[in-house]
């Protein structure tokens, strides 16, 4: 019961902050006026954040199971509790950084954050896992690896980074493309569906924030939303149609 209430509280922790964040504000200012003061190609609209609301449900449900009593003795929690207290102790630290305008700072702390998920992630694919036991993780892994190209964006941005002579429309262009190869690598390799569904919510955010603004980047989006679903169906066909055939045999 120690590493429930070890996680439980991290994870409080995390959630509490979230909201005095935007409530206080921390150094008066709001995550999100943050991010919608320099005009990032890459930062989706404002909507689409809430997926931390979803993050966060899934995340105290997570942590809630260990207190039962036939789960908490289960490898799955017991080799990813200590993973998951330094996930939320970046996240906390990301906080304190992005409100005070430590964007380079804030950068290395999210790539702390995407390799510590990375490898909760991985973990949690090693052991006798169910859906629900990597569900939360394939949501959030999903939306960090969006934040952390969001992140490197926001701040190459804000120091003036010239893009050596490329444009930022087509440097988003090539982010997309390198965010979908990402999401459909993991779909075919994890078969997880759920981390590439996370991408196509971000896609359709990043179209509709530049409707007005760059009508490449909104084509580009929604062209790699549909690739993604494609993507996510076929491959869930497939492994289908593998699992199929494996019954036929041992039948």
């Amino acid at each position: 019961m120690k590493r429930f209430y070890i996680n439980l509280i991290a994870l409080i922790s995390v959630i509490l902050l979230n909201i005095l964040a935007n409530i206080l504000p921390i150094n008066g200012q709001t995550t999100g006026e943050i991010s919608n003061r320099l005009n990032v190609f890459f930062t989706p609209a404002g909507y689409v954040f809430s997926i931390w609301a979803i993050i966060y449900a899934l995340l105290l449900v997570w942590v809630l199971r260990q207190s039962l009593k036939w789960q908490r003795d289960r490898d799955v929690y017991r080799k990813t509790s200590a993973l998951f207290v330094i996930s939320c102790i970046l996240n906390i630290i990301w906080i304190f950084m992005w409100h005070y305008e430590v964007f380079a700072g804030s950068v290395f702390i999210m790539i702390g954050l995407l390799a510590t998920l990375t490898l909760l992630y991985l973990t949690i694919q090693r052991q006798d896992m169910t859906f629900f036991d990597r569900l939360p993780f394939s949501v959030y892994l999903g939306w960090v690896s969006v934040a952390m190209i969001a992140n490197i964006s926001y701040s190459l941005t804000y120091y003036y980074w010239s893009g050596w002579g490329i444009s930022d429309i087509l440097w988003t262009v090539i982010l997309l493309l390198f965010a979908a190869a990402l999401a459909l690598h993991i779909r075919y390799h994890k078969n997880d569906w759920v981390y590439p569904l996370v991408f196509v919510w971000a896609f359709i955010g990043i179209g509709v924030k530049n409707e007005e603004n760059a009508s490449v980047i909104v084509f580009t989006a929604y062209v790699l939303s549909v690739v993604i679903m494609i993507g996510i169906f076929m491959l869930r066909r497939k492994q289908k149609k593998l699992n199929f055939s494996s019954r036929k045999l041992k039948f």
